[in-house]
Parts: C-alpha cells; structure tokens; sequence
C-alpha cells in the first residue's frame, strides 16, 4: 500500500474535524503529501505537526468551504502551491438536526452546499487532470444516511443521497480512464458531529481511526479488483 500512495498528493477536506485528522493521519502514514483544510486553524496547525510539520509533505489551507470564496481559494491554492491532486478525500460535512420546518434556511443551504455541492466543485476542478495522468483517486464520505431516511434528519440525508448519486455516476464516467470513485458510507462514529446523532449510543460508535484504515487500505487499491461501494456498520448497536 504505502508504495502505491508514496509521495501522492492527496487533499481531506475537513480535517479539522474527527474523522478527516484521522484520514490525514492513515493517509501520511501511508506516504502521501498531504494537503488539509478546515475551518479551525488551531486543530489544524495541532494536526500538521503530528503529521511532522514538514511543509514538504504536508500544507494546510483554513478555508469555509460552504463559501464559493473559501472554495475558490481552496482550489486555487492547490493549483498554485500543488499542481493539482492525485487523491482527493470529500469528508467535510455538518449535520443539522431538526424537523423539515424548523430548519433555518441557512442551515439547509449550508449542509447542501458543504456535504453535497463542495464535493462535485471539486470534483469538476481537479478530476480532468487525474483523467489525462490515467490514474487518480475520488473518496466521497457519505453516511448510512446515504440509503435510508431518518425523522429530524431531512436535510442530511437528502445530501448523502446525493453525494452517493454523484459518487456512482462519477464511477461509471471514470472508471475507463484509471480514476476510481470510491463512496464510502460508515454508520455513527465517535467525533464531535456524532454527538449529535439522536437515539442513539455514542460509547457503540465506531472509531474514526477504523474508519480511517478501511479507507486508506481501499484507495490503495490499484490492480484488477475495484471496490466502489462501501457500507460500513457497527457491531454493537443502539
């Protein structure tokens, strides 16, 4: 595996989050050059310096990318400073909770806008260039959520629905060209957003390492098996 990613470039959006600093974690581990964005740069400055501190293999941008001048920038400092990407990670979510008529329009904007339309801009920016290289790595983090419906949880699951439409379209548009689309859909991890998962028990989360591993052990993947579609449960529910 760490042959394969060596000296990638690969981007996780949200690292400042739970499970995005664990992805950066397996992900460097795995030899790639990491490039890490989030909205808190105290977490990230802490995580970069796990990561080594090395500018060389790793780069932080603090950006809100529910924003389009936060994505702009984003984009264009990946360009600038990277050259683009070989591995991009779509892991920045929110997840409001409420009844359909007691969200705020803005919230509803800001989880379409972050958990579905940041990953496709994304996706439009850097995936031709991995196309024209033939090889190139799309992870979209999706959710249970992504295939079922749950009271209070409207506007999030509706984002997950659409972000596993765009993950398995993308596939069947890439796949030809040696970039893989990789939709990966845990059930409740242990991080901050978690907490906020109603009936449900936080001690049976899973773990964002386990969830880190899987996914850094799936996108290394790179011989004549393809895993596309990952749903990831718990062993101990409730």
């Amino acid at each position: 595996m760490t042959d394969i990613l060596e000296g990638k470039r690969c981007l996780v959006t949200g690292a400042s989050g739970g499970l995005g600093a664990a992805l950066a974690r397996e992900f460097r581990r795995a030899g790639c050059r990491m490039i890490l964005t989030g909205r808190h740069e105290a977490k990230l400055e802490i995580l970069m310096r796990q990561l080594t501190g090395d500018a060389d293999v790793a780069d932080y941008l603090v950006a809100d990318l529910a924003t389009d001048e936060g994505l702009d920038r984003l984009i264009e400092h990946i360009m600038r400073e990277h050259d683009g990407l070989d591995i991009l990670v779509n892991n920045a979510g929110v997840f409001p909770v409420g009844e359909i008529g007691s969200i705020s329009m803005s919230d509803l904007d800001e989880c379409l806008a972050l958990n579905l339309r940041v990953p496709a801009v994304l996706c439009r920016a850097f995936a031709p260039a991995m196309i024209e290289r033939g090889w190139g790595r799309i992870v979209n983090i999706a959710s249970s959520s992504a295939y079922a419906g749950f009271a209070g949880t409207a506007a999030y699951c509706a984002s997950k629905h659409g972000l596993l439409g765009l993950s398995r379209a993308l596939d069947d548009e890439m796949r030809t060209h040696g970039v893989r689309v990789i939709s990966v859909s845990p059930g409740s991890i242990k991080t901050p957003m978690g907490r906020n998962v109603p009936g449900q028990t936080y001690d049976n989360f899973m773990e964002p390492r386990e969830v880190a591993e899987i996914v850094c052990r799936v996108t290394a993947l790179d011989g004549s098996v393809l895993i596309n579609e990952i749903r990831l449960g718990r062993m101990a529910m409730g």
